[in-house]
Parts: C-alpha cells; sequence; structure tokens
C-alpha cells in the first residue's frame, strides 16, 4: 500500500537514532533495532527525522526504500497520509503495532463505538480500541458518519477502496446487525466502553505522559482551595458526637459489615433526628485536619480515601423528615461541621430530586433524608490528567460504603442510588456543572420495623 503520493512519517513520540548500516527505534516502552540497512535506507531514516515526506522524497534513486517503509508502517511507527492528488485526505497515526490487514474488506458502516470529534490539532475519527486514530483533513470524509459509503465521497475509485480497506484495517466500521445481534457488543454502550478504555493504561496509553498525577495546570492556574466557598444565610450548628464513647459502644467492624443491607423501607413514624444526622456527618465525612504542600496546596483529612488526597467531594442533605430540622436543601461545610442552606423545600428542583428516590424505595414513597454527593471537579482535574472522572467515581464508591457502615452502625437505614437528577442539582445548588457536578446519592433515614 506505499504510494509515491501519499506522505509519510515517524509517528509523534518515536525517536530515531541511525548508525553506520543501522538504526533504532525508540517509542517507550518499546524499542526496534534496524540493522543490514543501505545507504538509500539510511538516508531515507535521516529524512523522517527532519519531517514528513512522500516517496519520491525518499527514494530518489533506489527501490530499497519501499520494503523499509513496508515494515516500519506494520511495526506501527509511521503515520500515513493519505492524499488526492496534492489534498491530504486523512491520516492514519498509530499507537500500537497494527494487525494484519484484513484481506478483501468490503465497505460497511460505522461502528457505534467510533466517533468524529475536534481536539487541539483538528478532527478527529476514532474508535475505543482502535490501534490508531484516523485524522480528517477533508471534510469530505465527514459524511461516513452520516452513513454515506467511501465510493459515494466523489473520489478516484482507487481512493474509495483505500479508505474502505482504511476504516476497516482500524476496527472503525462494522456490521450493525452483528454489533445488535451479538451480546457482548450491543451491552456496551459507546460511551461506557470510551469512558474505560481513556481512564486506563492500555495501548493509548503506555507512559505516563499526559496520563495521571501530572500536575499539569501547576504554571497555569491556581489550585481549587479545599473548603469551599459558603452559602450565605445562617448555618446550623451540628452537635459533635464522642469518638472515645464510640469506639468502645460501636458494633465491631465485621458485625457492620456483615449486618449491612441496603434499607428500602422507613417508618416517618419516628425519623431520623438532626443529632443522627451530625452523627453520621461527623463519623463519615468530616474535615479532620488540612496538610500545607511547598507549592501552598491543601490536602484535606477526612474518614474515608482519597486519591491524592484532594477530598474534592460535598455532601448536600436533602431532609424531608428529619426532626428538628426544617424541610430543605443544605450543604455540609465538613470544615466547620455545620449546615448551611441552600434552596427551600418547595422548590422545583427540590421536589424533583425527592421524586427521583421513588424508584428506588418500596411503595413508591419519597425519603426521610436524601445525601447528595458532589464533586468539585477541579480538585481533581487540576492534578490528574484522562483519569479524574474515574478518580471521582471511585471515591463515591468508598464514600458510599463508609457511609453504609457508619449507617448500620448507628441502627440506621441507608440505601445508595445508581443515578440521580444532575440537572437538578445544578439548578438547586446554583453552581455550573463543570465546576460541581453531581456524582451519587444516598438515601438514610429510621428503617421500618
Amino acid at each position: 500500500m506505499i504510494r509515491a503520493d501519499h506522505r509519510y512519517a515517524l509517528r509523534p513520540g518515536v525517536t530515531c537514532l541511525t548508525m553506520p548500516g543501522g538504526a533504532v527505534l525508540l517509542n517507550p516502552p518499546r524499542n526496534e533495532k534496524l540493522t543490514g540497512l543501505t545507504a538509500p535506507q539510511s538516508q531515507a531514516l535521516k529524512t523522517l527525522n527532519r519531517g514528513p515526506a512522500t516517496l519520491t522524497q525518499l527514494e530518489p534513486e533506489s527501490d530499497s526504500v519501499t520494503p523499509l517503509l513496508d515494515r516500519l508502517t506494520g511495526g506501527g511507527w509511521l503515520e500515513v497520509t493519505v492524499r488526492d492528488g496534492d489534498r491530504d485526505l486523512y491520516t492514519l497515526r498509530p499507537f500500537a503495532t497494527p494487525p494484519a490487514r484484513p484481506a478483501g474488506a468490503a465497505a460497511a458502516p460505522l461502528s457505534k463505538f467510533t466517533v468524529i470529534h475536534r481536539d487541539s490539532e483538528g478532527l478527529v475519527l476514532e474508535h475505543p480500541t482502535s490501534w490508531c486514530d484516523l485524522r480528517v483533513h477533508d471534510p469530505r470524509l465527514l459524511a461516513l458518519a452520516g452513513g454515506a459509503s467511501p465510493s459515494e465521497l466523489g473520489l478516484p475509485e482507487h481512493l474509495s477502496a483505500r479508505i474502505a480497506a482504511d476504516l476497516a484495517w482500524g476496527g472503525f466500521t462494522a456490521d450493525p446487525s452483528t454489533e445488535s445481534g451479538d451480546f457482548t457488543t450491543r451491552s456496551w454502550s459507546a460511551t461506557d466502553l470510551w469512558f474505560h478504555r481513556r481512564s486506563t493504561m492500555g495501548s493509548r496509553t503506555v507512559t505516563w505522559d499526559n496520563f495521571g498525577p501530572t500536575a499539569w495546570a501547576k504554571d497555569e492556574f491556581p489550585q481549587v482551595p479545599a473548603h469551599r466557598p459558603a452559602y450565605p444565610g445562617e448555618s446550623v450548628a451540628l452537635p459533635a458526637p464522642d469518638l472515645a464513647a464510640l469506639r468502645a459502644s460501636d458494633p465491631s467492624l465485621t458485625a457492620v459489615v456483615e449486618d449491612r443491607r441496603s434499607c428500602r423501607a422507613f417508618d416517618d413514624s419516628n425519623p431520623i433526628t438532626l443529632a443522627q444526622l451530625a452523627e453520621l456527618l461527623y463519623r463519615t465525612a468530616r474535615t479532620r485536619s488540612v496538610e500545607r504542600t511547598p507549592d501552598g496546596g491543601e490536602l484535606p483529612s477526612r474518614p474515608y480515601p482519597s486519591g491524592g488526597g484532594v477530598h474534592e467531594l460535598e455532601l448536600y442533605p436533602v431532609v424531608r423528615s428529619v426532626e428538628g430540622l426544617p424541610p430543605a436543601m443544605y450543604h455540609y461545610d465538613s470544615f466547620e461541621h455545620v449546615l448551611r442552606p441552600v434552596a427551600p423545600a418547595d422548590s422545583p428542583e427540590v421536589e424533583r430530586l425527592l421524586r427521583t428516590t421513588t424508584a428506588t424505595l418500596a411503595n413508591a414513597s419519597e425519603p426521610q433524608l436524601l445525601l447528595l454527593i458532589s464533586a468539585r471537579a477541579g480538585r481533581v482535574m487540576w492534578s490528574y490528567e484522562s483519569v479524574a472522572y474515574a478518580n471521582m467515581l471511585k471515591h463515591v464508591g468508598v464514600l458510599m460504603q463508609t457511609l453504609y457502615l457508619a449507617a448500620t452502625a448507628m441502627g440506621l437505614g441507608a440505601v445508595a442510588q445508581g443515578f440521580s437528577d444532575t440537572a437538578a442539582f445544578t439548578a438547586a445548588a446554583g453552581v455550573s456543572e463543570l465546576e460541581e457536578c453531581n456524582v451519587g446519592s444516598v438515601i438514610l433515614g429510621t428503617p421500618a420495623a
């Protein structure tokens, strides 16, 4: 598939070290040693080191370069730009070793997992399990997203065939009946598969570049403070429990782990009390201390773990029936151990938040107390790349388990929800979803007998 009118380049991140008669290709953790190179092949590698080149530029006097380009393309070392005359159509950019080209691949629609989006370099077509990206240069290719086949793009026949072959080779196309008829592919949604592959190490991400705790924003943006700005209004002071007494009187860890159950029916004639809510919040989510880092950062300590010690989660009790506390939506200030009113109980958004719980509870009832968990995303995203949202959800999981165990030890009922009304939360809390978003919810109260 090497053509004189196409353009070839070392893919981003690859370094080629040349030496007499040989070369070494480096792209950690991979490397490949090339030996027995002819003089034109060595010169071609030096040319590629300087930037993209066509076959004509790489092979002015010898035909020995084409086999080398075939080898480098097959090893995933080169990106290839397919051209229509002097017009770039697309570039295949590998990030892993490609599989063998499928023989006689017929044109097929794009897979349900394939997306076209814009990044800092332009338009790109991606599939979460592919070995390459297809970077789109010619807008005619966007018709593929609308269901057009390569033969309908108005291109010469040999280029239409090349596009169909490259789409199949990259895994961007699929038979719709196969994807919908096979349980494995049908059960995965595009968003779930994308989230899984983009937030984990794999063929696309093999080093720590732009992945994990890179502190990428350190020199550009100030850190988001650990203590959330307080809501206006008079705060509700919460009593602090006697932890020494609780150490002596609490059931054992084994007991609460074994006794923990999700509770979906509550005793509204005997609602949870303000003192119980205060104790639960203190035991599970208070800020115990704050460590100051040399660069001015803040690392709170709370009863549950948090990656990097950032503790981005906030708690919002939505009260319908709590003895000693008027119905409303509150924010828990974990630094001061107080509640602050956020929205009245009769606001449409708070009513919507409570209604979403009826699908979880027995007899479509409403909860005594709904505890919403939000994430101040910037606390995590300032430091972490690619895995920030995945980390937030892991933090939600450990906080939920902490709430479950503490509630069990206190004789309270709890049930976590797998969903909540995120739009109603942002409206009620008066926040931008990109700054603070609802990521979990737990229903709490006095269990029915």
